[in-house]
């Protein structure tokens, strides 16, 4: 796309240019820095140890005591990383991490000086080769903690490369100078005192650190802390636990996979290669490939990271390994049939890919998958699973590569053949592994969401309504009881009577009241009768009033032929609910004479004093067929002071499906006493009520408030047709009323049980809408950024045009505070998208991971907001799903305009501050109300000409601010046409208009 203008922005300082080029962020700057130079100087150290002891063991040993080394080593680290995970319960962290690194280097001092010795010479080397292995297992672990102590889980996407960089950079500083240090301290002087000065610099550095940022590293031991500990391990014992185990597996087969290449490859440099000679290779070699996987490191791993994952990034090794090894074993002389020579160079190039990807996309994608382990135990499974794995698999490694070489000896002599085979399958394991480390991931950073509701597809109704009978006619108390009912209404609301009815009789009056009502509302079933009418046989001071006119209403529904005679003596009962219950059944099934009696009955209840009366009456209306003369009473009813009165009539008229009053549903909505009946009642009139509520719900000029509660109305009718209804008009929408329709509908959706599985043609639709809602923002930012950008200059131009000084000095700071309240209105709206944009993505995708993202992304917390996008980039497959987390993410509007434009999702031209104003008005639908009368007050300041369509719209908006900035730009640009408008809007509704036309009409009279 051709871009015309892209930044009016100055150039950027070299200093950022540099932490672009790196993929890092001014404010990750420092901490990446000291880290890195901490690690740098700690692996000069420890790679001239290294090269100086491998040179000194394969001259001493020989390649064929390497398994050894391997199964020592491997013991070694064990221990000593139990030994680090010990300490750190019994020290502070901080303490721990600048401490250990001192402390691993003392004992290579103490074998230096006995390399002197000849008797002990020997074992020396042994013991120097097998530290410095076990030196860089712990170093490599104690920099994996200190860097998720200092950095959350998206910052270590972009910090952690360039920090495992430093590794790099050591290969290169200490591999090309390692052979010209030879040349003038010797082999046997390299580890001290040289190496030593670069380790304990980089103590120095990591104690500098841990004083600069003490939040991150806690002064409190482990020990102190024991109650906490303990409900931490217990967690272990669930879903952290199997998904530590994985990530033990996942290191130790790395670690195994690493040692087997490292063993061909080492066998064969001790074949060609002696002494210093070995050493010097070693260090031209790791230089040639720090300098490779500097390279990477640093313009390549964090961005491949935060483009594919840390799982597709963490597989290439395995990959490359497992799937190209077999591939190019004859193009790299690995059969031995090839000579001596080709051998070694093809394991050279194999030794090269293991490093440039192991020391690049591995170990930059190892930390990151220790972050979804809650952060007081992170350091102790960090320990284990990390370090205790490495040693494992190099143990492991060591016994199977003993036991090739044997069998090699005694039964087959391609014993080189068979260590790339072993090879080739740990690397297949170690796929399986990381596919099932990816499943479980996103599980762990969504482990506080609940587990969902139970519903009829995913209970045992058999079962279910047994342990309902049960707990039903066991002891426990009244309100776990109601529950059951409740929840068995909700899961089998049409079995609920097989349930009930037998227990009805044995039940307090407390619970036989909605036991009833529950079974009245799935519909009467004559095969209850002989419970209902054992209930009415009861002697009457056993059942309450209320009990006994539900039995009734029961019995005489359910019955084919019953006798309504044996009604009329219910007329004179002295309880109001049992008289209005037997009038009303016979104004359904009595003779005229009967129901000319009821009729006098009702009567007299609707107009009576006492609010009881009035409110039985209305209820028991509810059975009735033909109101009849009662009709009358209906209005007064609807004004009645009772609260409980009104509502009861809400009630009467969906039951009886009186159109006539059908207003008086909609009505209730708008009151907050009223408003759960009224929308009671609107759902049991299921599709009739639709196009009323539709109709309400889409005027923009009825209250926000009742328009939202008519969308959940329709989203509680359990029809398709709301469902369709509600995705109709979700397209439609712009604003604030797709939010309310969003709402409504994931209600509806995640009632069924279907919300994240719509069908294949709503997700089209939905994905449309997240692409309008981008390209909206595009829009946004566009305007932010010229609104900075030319803001001093246009102040300067309304100084030009406003000719008095006193007038320009003040014009200027009125026009800085409303582009300031502009720009905030802005990114207001620009926060409304974005809770937009997660409300479109819980349509598409599980809902617990998407509101676990949600609630992650609203906090202050940067690492709660890392969290969140974590939860997203693993939870969604959109096309889109990069840009989307940028947009999430806390970045500057320009920064996301960037990725938007560079998606193709927006275009930018600057424009003049007057264009951009009217250009934004363009999408006036789209903007919120606060922000359409910031720009027509930015408009009158800055003495911008609007469109007249565009201000007599805003003369009729329905929100009365919005009218009264209209109104104030008009008085400013176009007083004639205000004149003459004027008189209309004196009978404006909202105060603030009305006093503003008042104040105005006051004005021009005076003039």
């Amino acid at each position: 796309m051709e871009l015309k203008n892209y930044w009016t922005a100055p150039k950027k300082g070299i200093l950022s240019q540099l932490l672009k080029w790196v993929n890092l962020r001014p404010e990750e700057s420092d901490r990446t820095w000291l880290m890195f130079a901490f690690y740098t100087s700690t692996s000069i150290g420890l790679r001239w140890s290294e090269d100086s002891t491998v040179a000194l063991f394969l001259d001493q040993y020989g390649a064929k005591s390497l398994p050894w080394i391997y199964i020592a080593s491997a013991i070694m680290g064990a221990v000593l990383v139990i030994l680090y995970s010990w300490l750190q319960k019994i020290f502070p962290l901080r303490r721990v991490i600048i401490a250990i690194a001192p402390c691993m280097f003392l004992p290579l001092v103490l074998f230096r000086i006995g390399l002197h010795v000849s008797y002990v010479s020997v074992c020396i080397i042994f013991l120097l080769r097998l530290w410095v292995d076990a030196f860089y297992v712990i170093n490599d672990l104690n920099t994996s903690i200190a860097a998720n102590q200092l950095f959350n889980i998206r910052e270590i996407k972009r910090a952690f490369p360039l920090i495992s960089s430093g590794i790099l950079v050591a290969d290169v500083i200490s591999g090309f100078s390692l052979p010209f240090l030879l040349l003038f301290v010797g082999l046997d002087n390299v580890i001290m005192p040289v190496a030593g000065v670069f380790i304990g610099l980089g103590a120095f550095i990591l104690f500098y650190i841990s004083k600069n940022y003490p939040q991150a590293f806690p002064d409190t031991p482990q020990i102190e802390i024991e109650a906490a500990q303990y409900s931490q391990k217990r967690r272990l014992f669930g879903p952290i636990k199997h998904y530590a185990w994985l990530l033990f597996a996942f290191f130790a087969l790395l670690q195994a996979m690493g040692v087997l290449i490292d063993f061909q490859y080492l066998t064969q440099l001790n074949s060609n290669f002696q002494g210093k000679d070995i050493a010097s290779f070693l260090g031209f070699l790791g230089g040639i490939t720090g300098l490779c996987e500097l390279g990477m490191q640093l313009f390549i791993s964090s961005r491949a990271l935060e483009r594919f994952g840390v799982f597709y990034t963490a597989a290439t090794l395995p990959i490359t390994v497992g799937l190209l090894m077999p591939l190019t074993i004859p193009l790299l002389g690995l059969l031995p049939q090839g000579n001596s020579y080709d051998l070694l160079w093809g394991l050279v190039i194999l030794k090269f890919l293991d490093e440039l990807l192991r020391y690049t996309f591995v170990v930059s994608s190892g930390p990151l998958l220790f972050q979804p382990i809650p952060d007081k135990i992170r350091s102790h499974v960090q320990s284990l699973a990390g370090g205790v794995a490495d040693a494992f698999g190099v143990g492991t490694a060591g016994f199977v590569i003993l036991f090739t070489l044997w069998l090699g000896r005694k039964l087959l002599p391609i014993h080189a053949s068979i260590l790339v085979v072993e090879t080739v399958l740990v690397a297949l394991c170690c796929l399986v592994v990381i596919w099932f480390l990816r499943s479980r991931y996103v599980n762990l950073l969504v482990l506080s969401a609940g587990q969902g509701q139970l519903s009829a597809t995913n209970a045992d109704l058999r079962a279910f309504k047994q342990a309902v009978a049960k707990a039903l006619g066991e002891k426990g108390t009244e309100t776990d009881k109601r529950s059951c009912i409740e929840l068995l209404s909700q899961i089998d609301p049409k079995g609920v009577g097989e349930v009930l009815a037998p227990l009805l009789v044995k039940l307090p009056p407390n619970l036989q009241k909605p036991s009833l009502e529950v079974m009245l509302a799935a519909g009467v079933n004559p095969a209850y009768l002989p419970e209902i009418r054992a209930l009415l046989e009861l002697p009457q001071n056993s059942v309450s009033p209320e009990v006994f006119a539900l039995s009734l209403r029961y019995l005489w529904l359910a019955e084919s032929d019953p006798d309504v005679n044996k009604l009329e003596k219910y007329l004179t009962e002295e309880h109001s609910i049992i008289r209005a219950t037997a009038a009303a059944l016979l104004l359904r099934e009595g003779t005229p004479i009967q129901k000319l009696a009821a009729t006098k009955t009702l009567r007299r209840m609707l107009t009576h004093h006492q609010e009881k009366e009035r409110v039985n009456a209305v209820k028991a209306l509810r059975e009735a067929v033909h109101l009849q003369a009662l009709r009358i009473y209906i209005p007064n009813l609807l004004q009645d002071d009772s609260l409980r009165v009104r509502c009861a009539v809400i009630e009467m008229i969906a039951a009886t499906h009186l159109e006539e009053y059908y207003p008086a549903l909609l009505g209730g909505l708008y009151y907050k006493s009223t408003r759960n009946a009224a929308m009671q009642a609107l759902v049991k009139l299921e599709n009739e009520a639709l196009p009323m509520l539709v109709e309400l719900a889409t005027n923009i000029y009825k209250p926000e408030i009742a328009r939202i509660y008519a969308w959940r109305t329709i989203s509680q009718i359990p029809s398709l047709e709301a469902i369709d209804t509600l995705w109709q008009f979700l397209e439609t929408s712009r604003g604030n009323s797709r939010d309310h329709i969003l709402r409504a509908l994931l209600k509806r959706l995640q009632k069924e049980g279907i919300l994240g599985s719509v069908e294949k043609f709503y997700q089209t639709k939905v994905k449309t809408l997240i692409e309008q809602e981008l390209y909206f923002i595009g829009e946004l930012y566009a305007a932010y950024i010229d609104f900075e950008n030319q803001l001093e200059i246009y102040n300067q131009y309304i100084d030009l045009k406003i000719q008095e000084a006193i007038d320009t000095y003040h014009s200027g700071i009125r026009v800085i505070a409303v582009i300031s309240l502009l720009n905030r209105a802005i990114l207001e709206l620009e926060s409304d998208i974005k809770e937009r944009l997660l409300l479109l993505l819980q349509l598409l995708y599980p809902i617990d991971k998407i509101q676990a993202a949600a609630f992650n992304l609203r906090s202050a917390s940067a690492v709660n907001l890392a969290r969140g996008l974590e939860i997203l980039e693993h939870t969604i497959n959109l096309p889109n799903k990069s840009l989307l987390l940028n947009i999430l993410d806390k970045r500057s509007p320009a920064e996301k305009l960037q990725y938007l434009i560079a998606a193709e999702m927006a275009e930018y031209q600057q424009m003049a501050v007057n264009e951009r104003i009217r250009n934004l008005l363009v999408h006036k639908q789209l903007l919120s109300d606060w922000c359409l009368a910031c720009c027509f007050h930015f408009a009158q300041v800055a003495r911008i000409r609007l469109t007249t369509e565009q201000v007599l719209e805003s003369l009729n908006h329905p929100t009365g601010f919005v009218r009264e900035a209209a109104i104030a730009y008009l008085s400013v640009v176009s007083p004639r046409i205000l004149i003459k408008i004027l008189p209309q809007l004196q009978k404006d509704p909202h105060p603030l208009v009305a006093n503003q036309v008042k104040e105005l009409m006051k004005l021009i009279v005076d003039c």
